[in-house]
């Protein structure tokens, strides 16, 4: 599915409408995103983040220095940025909460993580080059990333 989002607004929106999917599902998808510098990744995890329960006690910023953000919200938030990672493999506690049913995972600069080591089950979210706003292209992979992007899809 592709979606223009003309502003950070828009992006905000869409990362609270792919909470309130995710928090109702009992083993929800991992939310994977690839763009460029500035193109959206911590905006869309700001939004999805501050619309769960306990935000008030999560400060979303990018976890570029610490690789991982833990959020206390209800499902908890596992936020990962691979960017200082290129070329070198994750710990383990990356896997871990992609296996923790009770966990979102959400995983900035997923194109430095080699392809076969992502999940089955995830929302592959890829910024593209945009005149205007922010262009985005949803990717389901699996039955429950394919279940959100359907969520989504405008009646």
């Amino acid at each position: 599915m592709k979606l223009h989002l003309p502003d950070s607004d828009a992006t905000v929106a869409l990362g609270r409408a792919l909470a309130s999917a995710l928090s109702r599902m009992d083993a929800p998808p991992a939310l994977l995103l690839q763009g460029d510098l500035g193109s959206g990744k911590t905006t869309l995890v700001r939004g999805f983040v501050e619309s769960l329960p306990g935000a008030e006690a999560a400060e979303v910023s990018s976890p570029s220095f610490n690789i991982c953000n833990l959020y206390p919200t209800t499902p908890g938030v596992a936020h990962f940025d691979l960017y200082r990672l290129e070329g070198m493999p994750p710990d383990d506690a990356l896997f871990d909460s992609l296996e923790d049913p009770d966990t979102i995972t959400i995983v900035e600069w997923i194109q430095f993580l080699p392809r076969e080591m992502w999940p089955d089950q995830a929302l592959f979210l890829e910024w593209t080059p945009s005149n205007t706003g922010r262009s985005l292209v949803l990717h389901a992979m699996g039955g429950a990333a394919r279940d959100v992007v359907d969520a989504l899809r405008p009646k």
